[in-house]
């Protein structure tokens, strides 16, 4: 059998393909994917650029893509994401009762980590940061290549 952090490790890599995506179209480089019983039901990356959507993050997208589905399965969830939700994803994730998140890395935006604390820890949710190399590395890249988009995206 599988340990846990094995199964983190192999999700997490789906939600960094995500994002990988992302910054090949041009965009933030934020992947996630959704995980229920060890099957991937949804999955996406960050839009805002490429669709001119300012709510499209990584977390969104992967919401929508996994569309419709009964609160019992998003009970069973794990969220993946290759950067700390924001405010408005973390909303969504307690918004479905999403017991478990899972974060990539969560050092490219310091105040993120209030969101794990103060949204998501305080009403229980699971929350395990990988603290992954790759995951830092392509937000870093694309800051460096786009500051201009973040910092609009990120409202500096």
């Amino acid at each position: 059998m599988v340990d846990q952090h094995t199964l983190d490790l192999q999700f997490m890599a789906a939600a960094l393909a995500e994002a990988q995506q992302g910054f090949d179209e041009g965009g933030i480089p934020i992947g996630s994917v959704i995980v229920v019983d060890g099957q991937i039901i949804g999955r996406g990356h960050n839009r805002r650029v490429q669709q001119g959507n300012p709510i499209l993050h990584g977390e969104m997208d992967a919401f929508q893509n996994a569309g419709r589905q009964r609160a019992a399965v998003y009970r069973r969830a794990t969220l993946y994401s290759t950067l700390s939700p924001c405010s408005m994803c973390a909303g969504t994730s307690l918004l479905y009762q999403i017991p478990r998140i899972v974060i990539g890395e969560n050092h490219t935006v310091a105040e993120t980590t209030l969101c794990e604390d103060w949204l998501l820890r305080a009403r229980g949710v699971e929350v395990v940061v990988l603290d992954q190399p790759e995951c830092y590395a392509l937000m870093q890249k694309f800051i460096q290549l786009h500051p201009e988009v973040w910092n609009e995206d990120i409202g500096y």
